[in-house]
């Protein structure tokens, strides 16, 4: 971590789920919009989604984690937190690149829901065929 910098910055996306990641040295400890995981997420199902950049390099007790997301639902807020903690990680030293890449933490994962196209029901549900 540079001196002049007193925390790690990192945005991460999904779906349409938008989370900025702030790493500041601690003891290992992750708040999403003003509350512990369990509680903002109403279970520890997404803990270890949470916590795999921090397993990847093995940083888990280095850096607290204070982060801000909107938008989207439960996964998609949880995967875009994972995206952005891996991200601001990232920042901190580029030589933790190799593990967070090999675990697939660094890809934006692009799939987003398609467009509803005019004389269609859904993006593809045709309306059902008559002959008459």
């Amino acid at each position: 971590m540079t001196q002049h910098q007193e925390y790690l910055y990192g945005v991460g996306k999904r779906k349409s789920a938008i989370a900025r990641a702030r790493l500041v040295p601690g003891t290992g400890q992750v708040i999403i919009n003003g509350k512990a995981p369990e509680q903002y997420f109403g279970s520890d199902r997404f803990a270890s989604v949470l916590t795999q950049p921090f397993q990847a390099t093995s940083t888990s007790a280095s850096f607290n984690c204070v982060v801000t997301v909107r938008g989207g639902g439960t996964t998609g807020q949880a995967e875009a937190v994972r995206h952005a903690i891996s991200r601001a990680l990232l920042a901190g030293d580029e030589e933790l690149r190799k593990p967070l890449r090999s675990q697939g933490l660094l890809t934006r994962d692009a799939r987003v829901k398609e467009r509803k196209k005019y004389g269609l029901k859904r993006a593809r549900k045709a309306p059902q065929y008559t002959k008459r």
